[in-house]
C-alpha cells in the first residue's frame, strides 16, 4: 500500500517555519524529516531542492529513499536511477535502486548494482550480506524454472491423503463437523487463534480443499442484487492484522445471510497473523458462499507472498506444501464484484487504456499469476490521481489514472461509482473523482506504525449511498510486522 499524502505530523509545523527561510535551508529540512520518519514531508522539501539544483545526485538518492520508505517502488527506482546518471560513482544510488527493484520483484536486476556495491566495497559486511541473499532467490527462481514442464502442474490436492491424516488425542482445538465448517466450528476456531494457538493441520487443508473447489465455480467478475432493505459491508486490506479483523466482526457483527461482506483483497502479508486472517475469512466463505465474498488483490499473489511474509509465516506454522495450495487457492479468487448493476468494486483500480467493458471483465481468465499488463494486472495494482489524464505508476507497476477516465469508464458501463482499497487512507478511507472514486483501507495503524484508522462501508440497496465507519487499532501479541518476510526485505525495508 503506498500512504501517499498521509504522513506523520509530528514537526510539522516547525517545518512550515523553517521552510519560509532561504531556500538554501531546503535540504536540511529535508535530512530532518527523514531522520523523523516524516518521509512525506521530506519528499516534498527533497523536490524542493531539486528544483533548485536538479544535478544533485545526493537529492535524488534521498529522496528515493524517501520513497522507498512510502512504498512508492516506482518512483524510488526512478530517482535511483537519475541519481547514478548524474554520479555513476555514487555507491548510496546502486543500494537504493537494489531496495526498488527486489520490492519490485526484479531480482536480477537487484543483484547487479548489489554486485557493485561489493565490488567497489568488499568490506561492506551489510553490502555482502544483501548480495548472497539476493544471489540465493536469483538461483532459486532459476531452479524453478528450469523443473517446470509444459505439462499441466499437478495440484497439491493430487497429492493428500486428507481421509487417512490423523489428528493426534492431544489436539484439543476445533474440527470440521462431518467435514463441513459450522458457525460452531468458525466461533471455536476465532477463539482458538485469538490464544495464538494453531489450527491443526487436517482441518486448515479441508478448509483449502473446498474453498479451492468453491472459488473455482465463480466468474472472474461477481454479479450481486442487494433488495431494497438489504445492506453490505465492504472492508478493504487487512494484511493479517487479525485482531483488526476481529474487532470488525465485533463492532459490525458477524457474517450471517442478514449481515453479508465483501473484503477487498490484500488478507495477507506485512502482518504476522495472516493465517489465522486468511483461514477466518476461506471459513466464513464455505458457512456462507452466497453473503460473504472475496476479492483478490495485489497481494494474493506468489511474488509478494515470498517477499512481504505469507509464504514465510505458512512454511514457519505448517510446510512449504500447503503454501503452494494456498497459491493455488488464490489464483481462483475473483477480480471484481458488481453490486446493483450500478458499483464496481476491485482492489487496485481502473485500466491502463480507454474501452474496457463489463463483459471484457467476464471474460478475463484468472487462473494464474497476474501479467504484468493488462487488465487483470490494473485491477490489483492501479491507482487513482487528482490531475486528468494517466500517469506512470508511483508503485512501478500499472497506472495512474485520474477523474476523467473514472468518468469515461462509469458513463461506458452505465455505472454510479467504483469502489477500491489498496492505499493506506489517514481516515481508513477517501472520496475523490467528484465521489465516484472510493477507496477504503481496513487495516488501522498499518504495520504497527502508520497511525491510521481503519474503516468499512455500509451499502444499502434501498439507495446504495456509501455509510463509512471508522475503527481504530487493538492491541496484538507481541509478533512484529514482517517477522515471516524475506530477510532481504527486512534488511532493507524495515
Amino acid at each position: 500500500m503506498c500512504n501517499e499524502g498521509k504522513c506523520s505530523t509530528n514537526g510539522n509545523n516547525k517545518c512550515a517555519m523553517k521552510l519560509n527561510r532561504r531556500a538554501e535551508n531546503v535540504p536540511v529540512l529535508s535530512i530532518v524529516n527523514v531522520t523523523k520518519k516524516d518521509y512525506e514531508n521530506a519528499i516534498k522539501f527533497y523536490s524542493e531542492a531539486l528544483e533548485l539544483n536538479p544535478g544533485n545526485a545526493i537529492y535524488f538518492s534521498n529522496r528515493s529513499l524517501a520513497y522507498l520508505r512510502t512504498e512508492c517502488y516506482g518512483y524510488a527506482l526512478a530517482d535511483a536511477t537519475k541519481c547514478l546518471e548524474i554520479d555513476k560513482n555514487y555507491i548510496k544510488g546502486y543500494y537504493r535502486r537494489a531496495t526498488s527493484n527486489m520490492a519490485l520483484g526484479k531480482f536480477k536486476a537487484a543483484l547487479k548494482d548489489y554486485e557493485t556495491v561489493v565490488r567497489v566495497r568488499p568490506n561492506d559486511k551489510d553490502a555482502k550480506m544483501k548480495y548472497q541473499e539476493c544471489n540465493k532467490i536469483v538461483k532459486q527462481k532459476a531452479f524453478e524454472r528450469a523443473i517446470a514442464s509444459d505439462e499441466v502442474k499437478r495440484s497439491v490436492v493430487d497429492s493428500l491423503d486428507i481421509e487417512n491424516m490423523m489428528i493426534e488425542d492431544d489436539y484439543s482445538g476445533p474440527k470440521l463437523e462431518d467435514g463441513k465448517v459450522t458457525m460452531k466450528f468458525m466461533k471455536e476456531m476465532m477463539d482458538w487463534f485469538k490464544d495464538q494457538k494453531k489450527l491443526h493441520r487436517k482441518c486448515a487443508y479441508q478448509i483449502l480443499i473446498q474453498i479451492k473447489e468453491l472459488l473455482s465455480k465463480l466468474p472472474s467478475l461477481v454479479e450481486i442484487t442487494l433488495k431494497e432493505n438489504e445492506k453490505i459491508t465492504i472492508c478493504g486490506d487487512t494484511h493479517g492484522q487479525f485482531y483488526d479483523l476481529l474487532n470488525i466482526f465485533e463492532l459490525n457483527g458477524l457474517p450471517s445471510d442478514s449481515n453479508p461482506y465483501l473484503f477487498n483483497g490484500d488478507f495477507v502479508d506485512r502482518g504476522s497473523f495472516s493465517l489465522e486472517v486468511i483461514l477466518t475469512l476461506f471459513g466464513f466463505k464455505l458457512l456462507l458462499p452466497d453473503s460473504f465474498y472475496l476479492l483478490r488483490g495485489n497481494h494474493e499473489t506468489d511474488n509478494m507472498n515470498q517477499m512481504y511474509g505469507f509464504e514465510g509465516e505458512v512454511k514457519a506454522k505448517y510446510t512449504a506444501q500447503m503454501f503452494q495450495l494456498f497459491s493455488e487457492v488464490f489464483q481462483w479468487l475473483p477480480l471484481a464484484q458488481c453490486i446493483n448493476n450500478k458499483v464496481l468494486v476491485m482492489h487496485g483500480g481502473l485500466f491502463s487504456e480507454d474501452g474496457v467493458t463489463l463483459d471484457d471483465l467476464r471474460k478475463i481468465d484468472r487462473n494464474r499469476q497476474p501479467p504484468d499488463s493488462g487488465p487483470m494486472c490494473d485491477l490489483l495494482w492501479s491507482d487513482p490521481q487528482p490531475q486528468n489524464g494517466r500517469s506512470v505508476s508511483k508503485r512501478g507497476v500499472s497506472c495512474q489514472f485520474g477523474p476523467d477516465v473514472t468518468e469515461r469508464f462509469l458513463n461506458q458501463n452505465k455505472l454510479d461509482y467504483i469502489v477500491r482499497s489498496h492505499e493506506v487512507k489517514a481516515e481508513g478511507y477517501e472520496v475523490t473523482h467528484s465521489g465516484k472514486c472510493i477507496t477504503v483501507f481496513s487495516a488501522p495503524n498499518y504495520c504497527d506504525q502508520m497511525g491510521n484508522k481503519g474503516a468499512y462501508i455500509h451499502l444499502r440497496g434501498s439507495d446504495l449511498k456509501p455509510e463509512f465507519h471508522q475503527f481504530t487499532a487493538v492491541p496484538h501479541p507481541n509478533v512484529k510486522p514482517m517477522a515471516y518476510a524475506n530477510s532481504l526485505m527486512q534488511m532493507g525495508m524495515m
